[in-house]
């Protein structure tokens, strides 16, 4: 598809995004995103920051922020284990724009869609260069979709497979974190996108009869006639 892309955009004379390599895609998380985690943890502590990453802009641009303003803050990044790209250590070749000339050797498909393409994204490569992370945790897509509907269930937000990964990952955190400790976990998206993902798998079509029972409780609100 990325390739895909930048033929059709050189084909059509059509612009081409290149949020994998812009530096405008980090800079305005830390314009943005970051000034906002700032306004709300200024006057407590944060303890740690979660995030996966698909582009790189979100952590690379939040990083630059906290490793400077709030040091003490541990950033905890995550992977599918099912494609340890960063965690291979292997290195990502690049075309003299810096985008990917072949996927990456340590990739291969998983369930947490919109995290970790095939390749190595440049915005993400500072952070990798400069260690803007203090831990790399992998997390596979299965305990993903777990989580992501956990929180639908018990918390009413609806994110989705990537969502539900990050958690998932500060659930872990928290387990070896100490008492007290703030946690800040990145939720990128909601789970409408993935009506039709493995997240919905389980998900009968038509409502249960205990649910049917709860939505006929209460009357029907009908539009006045005008």
């Amino acid at each position: 598809m990325y390739n895909k892309a930048k033929e059709l955009a050189d084909a059509n004379d059509w612009f081409l995004a290149s949020q994998f390599e812009t530096p405008d895609n980090a800079k305005i998380h830390e314009n943005t995103t970051a000034q906002e985690i700032l306004s709300d943890f200024e006057q407590t502590k944060l303890d740690y920051f979660v995030s996966g990453y698909g582009t790189g802009g979100t952590i690379t641009g939040i990083a630059r922020v906290l490793r400077t303003q709030k040091p003490d803050t541990k950033i905890i990044l995550t992977e599918p284990e099912d494609a340890e790209i960063i965690g291979s250590g292997s290195v990502q070749n690049r075309n003299d724009h810096g985008m990917p000339l072949s996927s990456h050797p340590a990739w291969s498909p998983h369930l947490i869609q919109g995290w970790t393409p095939d390749f190595i994204p440049l915005v993400l490569q500072e952070t990798i260069d400069k260690q803007f992370y203090d831990e790399l945790i992998p997390v596979s897509g299965t305990l993903g979709i777990e989580w992501s509907k956990k929180l639908a269930q018990s918390e009413g937000i609806f994110t989705g497979i990537s969502g539900g990964s990050s958690f998932a990952v500060a659930i872990k955190v928290a387990e070896n974190a100490k008492p007290g400790s703030t946690i800040l976990c990145m939720l990128p998206d909601t789970g409408e996108r993935y009506l039709s993902s493995p997240l919905f798998d389980e998900i009968e079509e038509n409502m249960s009869e205990e649910e049917t029972e709860l939505s006929n409780s209460t009357p029907s609100y009908q539009m006045p006639a005008t």
